[in-house]
């Protein structure tokens, strides 16, 4: 088995986020929590990058600078995470999930707390089939359709 094989043996689930900032303003606000989660060995940056989609629909790629311009390079750290994951094409659908005027960063990390479980399974002869997000919104969507459904809520 190559190397890079044996390394994809070893490797827990990948995700990717494509976290929309209206009006592109872009605050820095989380990114103490990404670096701790890194610092911590919880997930592992592969690729991170930054699209922005113009009033007339353009859709370009952002350097990784200091992006909310407080004179801080908050996410620099990040500059050298390219795995290669990420690609032209992956930004410009990223883009094209955005309303006109915003920007995105396309983070796409290793969950290495999953990593000894995933590569078990994986020996056991185990495979993903499938694997999915539900987002925080549809949660609450959920929650409150079901107490206006629940007796309790007609009472």
């Amino acid at each position: 088995m190559s190397d890079e094989m044996d390394e994809l043996d070893l490797m827990g689930p990948v995700d990717y986020l494509v976290l929309e900032f209206p009006g592109s303003r872009m605050t820095g606000e989380g990114l103490p929590m990404l670096l701790d989660l890194v610092d911590r060995g919880i997930i592992r940056i592969l690729d991170l990058a930054f699209v922005t989609k113009g009033t007339d629909g353009s859709v370009a790629g952002i350097a990784i600078t200091d992006l909310d311009a407080d004179g801080e390079l908050d996410v620099a750290v990040f500059e050298g995470a390219r795995s290669g994951l990420v690609d032209d094409d992956d930004l410009a659908e990223a883009g094209s999930v955005l309303e006109p005027g915003n920007s995105a960063g396309v983070l796409v990390y290793e969950n290495l707390w999953a990593a000894p479980l995933a590569r078990e399974l994986r020996r056991g002869g185990a495979q993903m089939v499938a694997s999915g997000r539900i987002p925080v919104q549809a949660l609450l969507a959920s929650i409150e359709a079901a107490e206006a459904q629940s007796p309790q809520a007609t009472a």
